[in-house]
């Protein structure tokens, strides 16, 4: 069916490369590149000899003539953007110059700002549905799958959806003091960044983790979560009909909250340069270099994530609460992929928005968030590739 360009080789990369293997009809060829090639060739030990064709490159994803030569190279008809949201626009800016589709999980951002927006990809819109592409924003889990089900809900259960609340809890206990469940400079920098909510036509913020409930969530029993600012509430509120307000909730332990404070306290969150033995640092990119890489965490996370949606509206002139979600579990993962249920829930879907775009199922040109699609073929390869999804309507608030 078609050609992928993967880029990027750390956890999220490993399960969409193992789950593009599974689906060799669609994944005909994929090339793995990455800074580090090692990584790259790591990986294609681990799954050659498949129907699914394999290979390797190295490309630094910061530098846009590098990626416009590989994709001149390799020449396929997607690329998968893998690598960090810092680098979303110049791998946006190959695609264009090389007409080919485009696919991320995250929204770009800025290298010297903690700032999750999607008005810098937004800008792009009118350049590829000029060139006839498209580029397919936040195919993960949440952005990406919580979007999906958003479209779900609206065009089954709703004529309005009036509030939506995204709860991501993780109830994997890795056994370690402090370490993050992806890479832990995106993540000190989402957590560390004021909160907001949509109410109303407006965002309004709130101050780091100062807003708190307790879910009672299947499978994982009550979870402290905890209200922050997150990238799909953006486009949620502009796609979706009779929308009102629009919360992201995550969990997080006490032992986590109180190292990051610690952490914060003494400035090693910091993204400003500072001057350490005559160079310059930022304390959070050495910060990260000492935690624990998340790959690694694999082997030893227990337990298992619920991620979904609860949308209150009107159907049929009746008020409605519905609750979608997936559970996950770490080790099941762990065994499958090799990777815990925090890489598995994001690499999964960025494999199945690819398929979308090669299938030709979402074939509209221009820069789109998930929720933007049709979701049935979506929610159908969730349920065939790992990641099944259960309905409720009783989600329990306790606090």
């Amino acid at each position: 069916m078609g050609k992928v360009l993967i880029i990027g080789a750390g956890g999220v990369a490993s399960v969409a490369v193992h789950k593009c293997c599974q689906y060799p009809e669609v994944f005909e060829e994929i090339c793995i590149a990455s800074r580090t090639l090692s990584k790259c060739d790591a990986l294609k030990a681990k799954l050659d000899g498949g129907k699914t064709k394999i290979q390797t490159a190295q490309v630094d994803a910061d530098h846009t003539d590098e990626v416009i030569a590989l994709i001149e190279k390799f020449k396929p008809d997607v690329v998968l953007n893998l690598a960090l949201p810092y680098q979303d626009l110049t791998i946006m800016d190959a695609c264009l110059a090389t007409g080919v589709h485009y696919v991320d999980t995250a929204n770009y951002e800025p290298k010297d700002e903690a700032k999750f927006e999607y008005k810098w990809q937004w800008a792009y819109r009118e350049r590829f549905e000029k060139a006839g592409l498209i580029a397919l924003l936040g195919s993960g889990f949440d952005p990406g799958v919580t979007g999906v089900f958003s479209a779900y809900a609206q065009k089954h259960h709703f004529d309005e959806i009036h509030q939506i609340d995204i709860v991501d809890a993780n109830a994997g206990d890795h056994g370690l003091p402090f370490a993050t469940n992806f890479n832990p400079e995106i993540n000190i920098r989402e957590v560390s960044a004021k909160g907001s909510y949509f109410e109303n036509g407006k965002f309004i913020e709130t101050e780091p983790m100062s807003i708190k409930r307790v879910y009672n969530l299947p499978e994982i029993g009550p979870k402290d979560i905890y209200l922050l600012h997150h990238e799909e509430m953006e486009s949620l509120a502009l796609n979706i009909k009779g929308i009102q307000k629009i919360r992201f909730w995550m969990t997080f332990s006490q032992s986590y909250l109180t190292h990051l404070k610690v952490l914060e306290d003494v400035g090693m969150t910091s993204i400003e340069p500072i001057l350490f033995e005559g160079r310059e640092i930022i304390p959070l990119q050495f910060l990260k270099a000492v935690l624990p890489d998340p790959a690694t965490l694999a082997p030893r996370t227990k337990g298992k994530t619920n991620i979904g949606c609860i949308f209150q509206g009107v159907k049929d002139g009746k008020e409605k609460t519905y609750y979608l979600y997936n559970v996950c579990d770490h080790q099941a993962c762990y065994h499958e992929v090799g990777s815990q249920a925090i890489s598995y829930t994001t690499g999964v879907p960025a494999m199945i928005g690819t398929a979308m775009i090669l299938t030709g199922k979402w074939n509209t040109p221009g820069v789109h968030n998930i929720e933007e699609f049709d979701p049935d073929p979506f929610m159908d390869m969730l349920n065939r590739f790992g990641l099944p999804w259960q309905e409720s309507f009783q989600p329990e608030l306790i606090d």
